[in-house]
């Protein structure tokens, strides 16, 4: 008689779901919003361009600037939030917030984080 055995069901999987693949559901949200500053920011950027230095229209900093400004806001408030469940340290706490203060640098350090093994 050959035994079997029963297949694992993925309800039933010891993995949890959101740490499949990409890593947690909190650093699947860092990611996002880290991201989402740095693209703000970028058009923030690219609206002053135009309004000190092509042309005079102010359209671009109206829209974008609102946009940056939240999402600033959401992108302090996240890393508040996911620092504990990923386990960052107070200097690792500190880079992320200070990350938000020039332009792009979200990103840089969520590229950093991913490499360094601070997304998981």
């Amino acid at each position: 008689m050959t035994e079997t055995t029963p297949a694992t069901s993925p309800a039933t999987s010891p993995i949890d779901a959101t740490d499949v693949g990409t890593g947690s559901k909190y650093a699947r949200w860092f990611r996002v919003v880290a991201i989402a500053e740095a693209v703000s920011w970028t058009g923030l950027l690219i609206g002053m361009l135009f309004k000190y230095v092509l042309s005079d229209n102010e359209v671009g900093v109206k829209i974008f600037g609102p946009i940056h400004g939240t999402i600033f806001i959401a992108y302090v408030i996240t890393v508040a939030v996911v620092r504990k469940p990923l386990r960052w340290t107070w200097l690792t706490t500190l880079l992320a917030l200070a990350a938000s203060i020039p332009p792009l640098f979200t990103w840089f350090f969520e590229l950093w984080a991913e490499r360094t093994g601070r997304l998981r």
